[in-house]
């Protein structure tokens, strides 16, 4: 039944557009230009925005590695370290608080307690822990 309607479909389509001669349709060289140039010109305007745009996140991000308080850090990791919170206030991914969740709190505690002690120990530049990928971080 399907293959008929089809069939049906596509013999009422070829009557319907069948009257559609190439004659009846017309270029005009010139509107065609005229939409290029102005393609042309929103496109490198567009680029320019978004190059803009992209030195702005990029400062963004640079304020935002700056952001991050360590003192905040440090109490998350004492209160919730086992479940892996001050990893995920310092922008790391979301499979490194799976993996504390998973060893029972990061190796029974362990890698929380060492975060700690890193964490207070470069107390004053927390960067390169900000954004860190790996499951352990020092």
């Amino acid at each position: 039944m399907k293959k008929f309607l089809f069939v049906v479909a596509f013999i009422c389509t070829m009557f319907t557009f069948s009257n559609v001669e190439a004659s009846n349709y017309q270029i005009n060289d010139a509107k065609i230009d005229v939409l290029f140039e102005k393609a042309s010109t929103t496109i490198m305007m567009n680029l320019t925005d978004m190059s803009s745009n992209l030195m702005t996140s990029t400062a963004n991000l640079n304020s935002s590695l700056k952001a991050k308080d360590p003192l905040l850090a440090i109490v998350l990791d004492f209160f919730l370290g086992g479940l892996g919170i001050h990893r995920f206030y310092l922008g790391t991914k979301v499979m490194t608080g799976v993996g504390y969740i998973l060893t029972c709190g990061g190796i029974f505690g362990l890698v929380p307690l060492v975060d700690f002690i890193v964490l207070i120990i470069n107390y004053d530049d927390i960067s390169q822990f900000v954004d860190n990928p790996k499951f352990f971080m020092w």
